[in-house]
């Protein structure tokens, strides 16, 4: 196979289901319209059509991992069965080459009164494996698991969690050509899912092809280096996976402005409302919507969203005291400043903060209805301003770090964004030589000398 040969390509594909108002007119569509035809007779039609995937393209390459999003009911699961084989698509084709390992639903293949023990064997016979290649690999198949015991219950007695560890451990140690996963990691608990998703990067590193359905924005911005998103049973979009999970969010949230349409604010009005506040000395914060892609620090591929009726307009950032500085030392106190203004009447505002690595993983994040921050209350008329100020130290180890800011409200159970502006601004922080990973959790550490007769 030529490594530019895709290992997946899906040309135009389509899948129609007919629904059923009533169980008993499955019935007469099997039977009526036949005999319909055999008289001569125009047929009757009984259900209704309902396309799951319509015109679906794209391609995969040997060793890429690819998120699929969607919101329920997109067409992502119709999408990975037919890719799997367990569909037929209504039109179009679909090639696959090597072997499919697929992960669909939970304990999906296994046979619930036999042993956990024995559906290894079965199911690793269905991808193709001889009973003497399962037999080399069952060790490694049970460490993984990490069932004990209960690899010799049967798999009806399992718990969801044990199911899918078993369920995953036989996919991923038969070494596929294509791996397929539609949530099922995310009954599994925290230890578990480390373990899996390094055995994913073990098997993309083997040049495996990864196709994973996650909810979790996260864990495709931070393991997948492209992702499609599915709307209506159609592509939004295909694209590096921080693109997708920006539009996904948009549709989420039902974002109704575009990027860069709030309004400048009228010098006549800036002058009217004392628009210029000092923050420190060699500085001062503005209310004016141009200052703050011109501070230092701005992060000119920010994505910015929400229906207006707020708007964060400038920033100010420092450390201990020094203003937009190009790097942080460990141990500084980090202060932030933003601007606001109400466009519209917003209800109990809430502004909020996030931290992010560069690859997207969320290092901290809060907000002022998380802090009991009692002065948002009187926030929010229209045409009024504020200015937020967010302190925290720095215990970040060394590399770069985007924050996020917004503003939103609550009706009820839902989030109502009005101006958020992700991975806004950038900070760097200086090389730390006592510690790795991503935060200095101020640890200590004590041996002492022991001395016993021998």
């Amino acid at each position: 196979m030529s490594s530019n040969q895709p290992v997946i390509s899906v040309r135009n594909v389509s899948k129609c289901f007919i629904t059923y108002d009533k169980p008993h007119d499955r019935l007469k569509q099997a039977l009526i319209p036949r005999i319909q035809r055999w008289s001569g007779k125009q047929p009757t039609t009984y259900g209704k059509e309902f396309w799951a995937l319509r015109d679906i393209n794209f391609d995969i390459h040997k060793g890429e991992t690819v998120g699929i999003v969607g919101r329920n009911g997109s067409g992502k699961s119709t999408l990975l069965q037919i890719i799997c084989g367990t569909l037929n698509p209504t039109l179009g084709k679909i090639e696959t080459r090597g072997r499919v390992a697929a992960l669909l639903e939970l304990g999906s293949g296994f046979n619930p009164e036999f042993t956990g023990r024995e559906n290894v064997y079965l199911n690793a016979a269905v991808l193709g494996l001889t009973h003497d290649e399962v037999n080399e690999r069952f060790d490694a198949i049970a460490g993984f698991a990490d069932i004990g015991e209960f690899l010799d219950q049967p798999v009806k007695a399992y718990s969801s969690g044990m199911a899918v560890r078993l369920a995953f451990a036989v996919q991923a140690q038969v070494d596929p050509d294509i791996l397929v996963v539609d949530e099922a990691l995310s009954v599994g608990d925290a230890r578990f899912q480390a373990k899996c998703f390094e055995r994913l990067r073990q098997l993309k590193e083997n040049g495996t092809s990864i196709l994973l359905v996650t909810h979790s924005s996260e864990q495709v911005v931070t393991h997948c280096s492209r992702a499609i998103l599915l709307e209506k049973s159609k592509i939004e979009m295909i694209g590096e996976s921080r693109q997708v999970i920006n539009k996904y969010t948009d549709i989420l949230f039902g974002r109704k402005s575009s990027p860069g349409t709030f309004k400048s604010l009228d010098l006549a009005e800036l002058a009217r409302t004392d628009a210029k506040f000092s923050v420190i000395d060699d500085d001062t914060l503005t209310f004016n919507d141009d200052a703050y892609a011109s501070r230092i620090g701005y992060n000119p591929h920010e994505y910015r969203w929400g229906d207006g009726a707020a708007s964060i307009l400038d920033f100010h950032i420092s450390a201990n005291g020094r203003a937009f500085p190009n790097s942080i030392k460990s141990g500084e106190e980090i202060t932030l400043y933003l601007a606001m203004k109400f466009n519209r009447l917003v209800v109990n505002p809430i502004i909020g903060f996030t931290l992010k690595t560069k690859e997207g993983v969320t290092v901290y994040g809060t907000n002022t209805y998380l802090l009991d921050c009692k002065t948002t209350e009187h926030l929010g008329l229209p045409g009024t301003s504020a200015i937020a100020c967010l302190k925290f130290k720095n215990l970040l180890a060394s590399g770069d770090y985007f924050i996020s800011i917004g503003i939103a409200s609550r009706t009820g159970e839902e989030a109502i964004p009005h101006d958020r502006r992700y991975d806004s601004i950038h900070i760097v922080v200086e090389p730390v030589d006592n510690l790795f990973g991503l935060i200095d959790l101020a640890a200590t550490m004590e041996i002492k000398s022991v001395h016993t007769n021998v």
